[in-house]
């Protein structure tokens, strides 16, 4: 298989997993055990989004400039700073870091 025919299969696959949710009837989302199980998963999806991201690198962990920029980001965040001075203050973080690594 090329990779242009993954690329295609995985499209029509992803369009396949759509349709099937606009089919899922909005009273299956009311039930309380559901709707919890469906804002959790949100949050860890995000959450391992974030930390293959922050560490990932190929197959292996890598700590780099990344994870304090993020750690930073992640205390003004919970201090409710405004979103702009998080990105700056991340990025102030990090550039000096990558600027001596």
């Amino acid at each position: 298989m090329t990779t242009w025919q993954i690329v295609i299969l995985a499209s029509i696959v992803c369009l396949a997993l759509k349709t099937v949710g606009y089919l899922v009837p909005p009273r299956a989302f009311e039930h309380p055990t559901v709707a919890r199980t469906a804002n959790l998963l949100t949050a860890a999806l995000l959450a391992a989004l974030i930390a293959v991201q922050t560490l990932g690198a190929g197959q292996s962990i890598q700590v780099d400039a990344r994870l304090p920029a993020v750690a930073v980001a992640a205390v003004l965040y919970a201090l409710r700073v405004p979103f702009v001075v998080v990105v700056i203050a991340a990025a102030a973080v990090a550039a000096p870091i990558r600027a001596v690594t």
